[in-house]
């Protein structure tokens, strides 16, 4: 019993000695629709061994916050925004991701409708850019792994809850809706497949409202029925389109 409890205190003064040199981080693949693309805010790096290159917006953990309040900060910081859909993906941890020392960051992704004032970020903050989702080639650290592992959990998500309808404004056409699946999933849908699935799963709300202001043929408006959505979602619901 001594031996034991000798090596039990030996273990701990052992573990009391460690220094721990690791830092955590999240990295936001902020997402955001303007009714024709599908694009990703981005930020040039400032790493000399990455010039030009740009990266995701991110940050260090802060010591008073989790990974869930420091990405929230984060997309605070260069949005102006609270409240997005945000989601956690998975965390990095490959021992070299990072030049300046071991860093294990957590990966989100959030979504956001592109209207005029994000449109205009950029142009006050010269270091971003909303850069189109199938553009993006090439980015600092092993941030298009982390940008294509979030794509891939967006477009899984797509297809399994109504997580689009936070990309489109309150009041929608169907042509919209069927726009934005077709641009996020990068495919293409048959317009009748489309409205017949869109028939079946009923959550849409028709608010008795055409378009206005436009050249062609006003279309009816829809929103997104919560409640109906929410009546629903405890049999086994798909949007696989």
């Amino acid at each position: 019993m001594a031996n034991n409890t000798n090596e039990t205190i030996e273990e701990t003064t052992s573990l009391l000695d460690i220094q721990f040199n690791a830092a955590i981080s999240v990295d936001c693949v902020i997402f955001g629709y303007d009714k024709h693309n599908l694009k990703v805010l981005l930020v040039k790096s400032d790493m000399p061994m990455y010039k030009d290159k740009y990266s995701l917006l991110g940050d260090l953990l802060k010591q008073d916050e989790n990974t869930d309040q420091s990405a929230i900060r984060v997309l605070a910081k260069h949005t102006g925004l609270s409240g997005l859909y945000m989601e956690q993906v998975c965390t990095f941890s490959n021992v070299n991701r990072h030049p300046l020392g071991r860093v294990v960051t957590v990966a989100y992704y959030s979504l956001v409708q592109l209207n005029e004032g994000l449109e205009e970020l950029v142009h006050h903050h010269p270091d971003l850019k909303w850069e189109k989702v199938s553009d993006i080639e090439d980015l600092a650290f092993d941030h298009l792994l982390v940008f294509n592992k979030c794509l891939k959990q967006l477009r899984y998500g797509l297809r399994e809850k109504p997580i689009g309808f936070n990309l489109l404004p309150e009041k929608f056409t169907l042509k919209q809706l069927q726009n934005l699946y077709e641009r996020v999933l990068d495919i293409e849908i048959d317009k009748r497949n489309f409205r017949r699935k869109l028939k079946s799963i009923d959550i849409l709300m028709d608010v008795n409202e055409n378009e206005t202001d436009v050249s062609h043929r006003p279309a009816k408006l829809y929103s997104f029925d919560k409640i109906r959505y929410s009546s629903k979602k405890k049999k086994r619901f798909s949007f696989e389109m």
